[in-house]
């Protein structure tokens, strides 16, 4: 079994990654500052596996954090960034410092361990103005916001430590993902943990513009999968590459909340009546986002494993039972 530091490892999709390295029998290094991760998330892998993971509270924008982070480990998985467009427009800085500076002192830690290979975090954000459906890697627009910008220089990095250090990478350019812990609280809460709250409050979610606006979201089993499949796999033409992660498909936000009232109505009735409000398009919001998954398939051999209904309904769930 593999030594894998996870950065970020106490997020939403860090998380979730832990669970199922551990429970593959891998030995997991959770790198995280709780900035938005959350100690809940990890706190079971203590006692489940008491000798297979461990955690450093530390920041990626430290150097030397980073270097004791990687050190003795074979493989990273780098999760750790500010997410939310918003927060981005709000706070340009700190998302510069965080997903440019930490991404940096990662990828230069990880250099000088010698680590095999080096998966991270990338956006779909980073197509930015391109209007062309479905989404191809090779193929972006300008990007419409600082963390589109942030996510775009970390591809721009790994591209030149690969050919500068015989670096080897791999980028998954994540699109909507949502599934179990995803956090619904706060400022910049993602759409789908969001409208739940409020639908499970009896509240009417607000969609930003007229709801025909459209997403490709990702269940996190998918997006697990495919980070397993770039960690450990043997075929050199997949190396130092960017993926779309997704399913493939994309829904509009008003098709979300119909089928978020229907999931979640099986639990409390009441929800099919509530009705969503309306307000103005968010500013750095792309109108539609579609990936194509074809050059995944072909190089790591991904068949996403949940189609986006399959998902929410399992997320569904997961948020009744947990959020109440």
């Amino acid at each position: 079994m593999s030594k894998i530091l996870v950065t970020g490892g106490a997020g939403f999709i860090g998380s979730n990654l832990c669970e199922s390295l551990l429970a593959d029998g891998h030995e997991v290094t959770c790198l995280d500052n709780f900035s938005t991760g959350f100690r809940a998330n990890i706190e079971p892998f203590f006692l489940l596996y008491p000798n297979q993971f461990r955690l450093i509270e530390g920041d990626i924008r430290d150097i030397d954090t980073c270097r004791a982070a990687v050190a003795g480990q074979e493989y990273v998985l780098h999760e750790a960034a500010l997410g939310s467009v918003p927060r981005s427009i709000k706070d340009p800085a700190t998302t510069n410092a965080v997903n440019i500076g930490g991404f940096l002192n990662m990828i230069i830690a990880a250099r000088d361990e010698g680590i095999k290979r080096f998966v991270f975090a990338a956006s779909s954000s980073t197509y930015g103005d391109s209007t062309a459906l479905p989404k191809v890697e090779e193929r972006i627009g300008k990007p419409l916001s600082p963390y589109a910008i942030t996510k775009y220089v970390d591809e721009l990095y790994a591209d030149v430590f690969a050919r500068t250090y015989g670096f080897n990478y791999i980028g998954l350019r994540y699109f909507n993902v949502f599934g179990r812990r995803q956090d619904p609280n706060g400022a910049y809460a993602a759409v789908i943990p969001l409208f739940v709250k409020k639908f499970i409050n009896h509240e009417a979610p607000n969609i930003n513009g007229d709801g025909e606006y459209s997403r490709d979201f990702t269940y996190i089993e998918n997006v697990i999968q495919m980070n397993k499949l770039a960690l450990f796999t043997d075929n050199p033409d997949a190396l130092n590459q960017i993926y779309n992660t997704a399913f493939g498909e994309r829904t509009t936000l008003n098709q979300l909340v119909g089928y978020l009232r229907e999931f979640l109505s099986e639990y409390d009735p009441q929800i099919s009546t509530i009705e969503p409000t309306h307000g103005p398009n968010r500013l750095g919001d792309i109108p539609h986002s579609l990936a194509s998954i074809e050059k995944a398939k072909k190089l790591l051999a991904y068949t996403p494993s949940y189609s986006m209904r399959d998902g929410l309904k399992e997320a569904c769930r997961w948020y009744w039972e947990n959020l109440r």
